[in-house]
């Protein structure tokens, strides 16, 4: 799972990039966060990060003078710039400095998930190639037994791509686009479709709502609940009156 570091004096703004991606989907993990570029070069050793998003205007130390040393001290961490379009071409001269990347404000969070979809391919390039080489090697095998553990633990509410991907030594990252490759579906459709099928033949027994969500994995009713309608098309409820009246 790659690290993930958000840099900027706007709260609201680091609060917005937290929450407008599911960062565990894509294999990624907020690891910390900072308000200025000083606290942020202060706290990056701990860190760690493999992506740090960077407000280019800060004040003490701007996001320019930050990302200058932060490469200084880790090469292959991947920049990206948040700015606003008066400061575009300031933003533009980054590129020269290593920064990899930069989304101008207000952030979209389809540009947000299309750059890092992008970044994260630059960082699994990186990745051991014994990785690569023993999935060739295992082929259909290891998605089979990778399906075969998703039917065993479905019912587990912690069950997801990052506890599957270390349970088999995978990349997060990596194990998703293998498991799309090989089956043509993400594996967090697979999961939530085998939890759905389950919880499709508890409500044909008549099963309350809230019973069938813990059952499934589901613990949150109102999740699952939006989870099943969008599967069957039908409300739980609807779903139970529909085979009542047969």
């Amino acid at each position: 799972m790659y690290k993930v570091m958000i840099i900027d004096d706007e709260k609201s703004l680091r609060n917005l990039l937290k929450h407008a991606i599911q960062w565990g989907e894509l294999g990624l993990e907020i690891a910390g966060e900072a308000a200025s570029g000083i606290e942020a070069i202060n706290i990056i050793d701990d860190i760690k990060p493999d992506i740090a998003f960077v407000d280019i205007k800060m004040p003490f130390m701007d996001g320019i003078e930050f990302s200058k040393l932060a490469i200084q001290r880790y090469p292959d961490l991947k920049i990206v710039i948040l700015t606003a379009f008066s400061d575009f071409e300031y933003a533009r001269e980054c590129i020269g400095i290593g920064v990899c990347e930069y989304l101008l404000k207000p952030i979209v969070r389809a540009d947000i998930k299309e750059t890092l979809e992008k970044i994260i391919k630059k960082l699994d390039a990186k990745q051991p190639k014994k990785e690569e080489n023993e999935v060739v090697v295992q082929g259909n095998d290891t998605i089979c037994k990778i399906k075969e553990y998703i039917h065993k633990n479905y019912t587990q509410p912690d069950l997801n791509l990052t506890s599957i991907a270390q349970t088999f030594g995978f990349n997060s990252s990596y194990l998703s686009r293998l498991f799309k490759t090989e089956t043509g579906k993400n594996l967090i459709d697979y999961l939530t479709e085998c939890r759905m099928e389950q919880a499709m033949a508890y409500a044909k027994q008549g099963m309350l709502m809230y019973m069938t969500a813990k059952m499934v994995g589901i613990p949150d009713p109102n999740y699952f609940g939006k989870c099943f309608k969008k599967y069957t098309n039908q409300t739980y409820s609807d779903f139970i009156k529909q085979y009542k009246n047969k």
